[in-house]
């Protein structure tokens, strides 16, 4: 699909510009691209450029041993970032590529030690949004982008957030709509004989092992160097309390209390909740919680309020990442696992 196809690239400044020859051309100066994925929006860069890399960082606040995930065009490009690719990799890779699948493999000589954060080991990925696919076909190499927000906080899945989030330290963003998925890329290391989940998404353990026909594992913990893996992390300005359906209106009572203005983040608006008390509806389907999870965070914080109240999805599939994310928000960690 032609980048004609999509609105037109703005500027941080919102000046328009034609298309996506331009995010290349800034890409190519070292400059910073917001760039729309399935996922969310990443923060996009040259993985080549010591100085555009830099940018991502700084822009973001984001400590430099935190690895970023490089974005390629197509699979043929993976022994040019990777030294060695077992079978396992190249079986997911031809499963869920393009898709919301990050691979870490060890790196190849000459990839940039401040894009792995340090590590021997690189995180890849081929996004399936359109306009991305355009970008990284015409740009030819790879494009570090971690999510477009500021350190630990909450991933942008509109055009809009990323101009609110980073303003001026972006120098193009690519419009290219709301986030199909809306949650970040299952990241899976496949440098062992074990397939290892390094952060849970829309892609499970169950479609991992389908593919692989090995059991994934999950690998959580403070020792693991994955983005996301913070134990604070995806967070509102507001306080994220997460408790059963069961004891919302409890915990309501708790925070009127003591004055707060508080909301709550579920599935259903009980009956016995205050009128007065935001209810921000996270939808039923587990793929409708993943699209809305990351817009009703930041409705909480338009709201200006001081605790949001979330009820968690059941710990299946997709809900299981999105658990992750709540537990993250409320800076619990990895007390999912």
């Amino acid at each position: 699909m032609s980048a004609a196809s999509f609105p037109a690239v703005e500027g941080a400044a919102g000046a328009p510009s034609t298309d996506v020859d331009a995010a290349v051309e800034a890409l190519r100066r070292g400059l910073l691209v917001g760039l729309p994925t399935e996922t969310v929006y990443g923060l996009g860069a040259d993985a080549s450029n010591p100085t555009a890399v830099a940018r991502v960082f700084a822009a973001k606040g984001r400590p430099a041993d935190h690895p970023l995930i490089v974005h390629l065009h197509r699979a043929a490009q993976l022994p040019q970032w990777a030294s060695h690719i077992p079978t396992a990799a190249w079986k997911l890779a031809e499963a869920f590529w393009p898709g919301p699948l990050t691979l870490v493999l060890p790196r190849a000589p000459g990839v940039l030690a401040a894009v792995t954060g340090g590590l021997d080991t690189v995180a890849l990925r081929i996004p399936a949004h359109p306009l991305a696919q355009d970008v990284l076909e015409a740009f030819g190499g790879g494009i570090a982008a971690p999510s477009a927000n500021r350190h630990k906080k909450i991933s942008p899945t509109t055009a809009g957030d990323v101009r609110e989030e980073l303003g001026d330290a972006v120098a193009l963003v690519l419009d290219g709509g709301a986030c199909r998925v809306g949650i970040e890329s299952t990241i899976v290391d496949v440098t062992t004989d074990e397939v290892r989940i390094l952060r849970p998404g829309a892609i499970g353990a169950e479609d991992l092992q389908r593919v692989t026909g090995q059991a994934a594992v999950l690998a959580p913990g403070p020792s693991v160097r994955a983005p996301g893996r913070m134990n604070l992390h995806y967070a509102p300005q507001a306080r994220v309390v997460l408790v059963p359906a069961g004891q919302v209106a409890e915990e309501i009572g708790h925070c009127l209390a003591r004055r707060e203005r508080v909301g709550v983040l579920s599935r259903q608006r009980a009956p016995a909740w205050p009128v007065e008390v935001p209810w921000l509806p996270l939808g039923t389907s587990p793929e409708e919680q993943a699209r809305q999870l990351y817009r009703r965070l930041r409705e909480a914080d338009r709201l200006r309020l001081d605790v949001l109240i979330a009820v968690p999805p059941p710990d299946r599939g997709l809900g299981h990442a999105l658990r992750d994310r709540l537990w993250r928000a409320a800076g619990l960690g990895d007390r999912l696992a």
